[in-house]
């Protein structure tokens, strides 16, 4: 079985999280993990599994005018400590998701996001999940979360959470004798 990642992030902090959710699919599914832009003009629905994710902003997923200023934030204050992924800066989940053909298949769809009451900070992944139904996937698990501090690190924990994540996932895939 195949899985295809797919991922968007200013400062690495997604990247991570797909990067782990694909060390837990390892000997479930074989995962390929790719930025939004790598994605684009390739078919991830072709895979048994699609696994979205990209962080929180103002709610829910990012908009261009924001991650433009988030990434120039970062390179104009280097004090803060904030790195941009090497992946940031193209052209972002929605236009990904407005140019995505209706598909089936099984999904999945987590997101980064500050740690706190989700009704302050948001959840894009519940906008990543809307999307992915949309689209005629049929989602495997919940939308999860993983989450950063106030200095836009993750928490101690995440990646481990991230990989049981990948595979509950790939346990999703595998069918019950």
């Amino acid at each position: 079985m195949k899985a295809a990642i797919v991922y968007e992030s200013l400062y690495g902090n997604t990247h991570a999280v797909a990067d782990a959710i694909a060390q837990g699919l390892q000997g479930l599914a074989e995962p390929l993990v790719m930025s939004v832009d790598e994605a684009a003009g390739t078919d991830p629905t072709a895979t048994d599994l699609l696994v979205v994710g990209g962080p929180t902003h103002i709610h829910g997923m990012s908009r261009k005018p924001m991650w433009e200023l988030a990434v120039k934030d970062a390179l104009e204050h280097p004090e803060k400590g904030l790195v941009p992924d090497a992946a940031a800066g193209g052209q972002g989940l929605r236009a990904w998701f407005d140019a995505l053909d209706k598909a089936t298949g099984k999904a999945a769809a987590f997101d980064t996001r500050l740690e706190g009451n989700k009704l302050l900070t948001g959840q894009a992944s519940k906008g990543i999940a809307k999307r992915l139904k949309q689209h005629g996937l049929e989602l495997v698990a919940e939308p999860a979360s993983f989450l950063v501090d106030d200095t836009n690190k993750l928490l101690p924990g995440e990646l481990d959470r991230a990989r049981e994540w990948g595979r509950t996932l790939g346990a999703a895939l595998t069918p019950a004798p």
